[in-house]
């Protein structure tokens, strides 16, 4: 297994499937006659190298409603030029705010 802590390893992992993920879904809106391939190798290790440090509600909480949103936000921003508000603001808010519960609440 890589030297990165088992922690850190899904959550870079999940980063780079969801940065590329959001291309291949969103990315079309400009590039039309592109198809996507790649991203999809990046989805199994993240889920099983996560699995063994997060249980599976934690891991799909990180995955779809953080990483996710984060990427989804800046991708939205920088390369589709479209701003976001302080409605999309506070939606993420409260998305952080349910997967702190997932996390943290025993």
């Amino acid at each position: 297994m890589p030297t990165i802590s088992p922690q850190l390893l899904p959550v870079l992992t999940l980063l780079a499937f969801s940065v590329f993920m959001t291309f291949a879904w969103h990315g079309h809106l400009k590039f039309k006659g592109v198809s996507a391939f790649f991203e999809y190798w990046l989805a199994m290790p993240p889920n099983r190298w996560g699995g063994a440090v997060y249980n599976s509600t934690q891991l799909k909480t990180r995955r779809q409603q953080v990483i996710a949103r984060v990427v989804f936000a800046g991708f939205a921003e920088l390369y589709l030029k479209q701003p976001l508000g302080w409605d999309h603001a506070g939606g993420f808010a409260l998305i952080a705010a349910g997967a702190f519960f997932v996390f943290h609440v025993v």
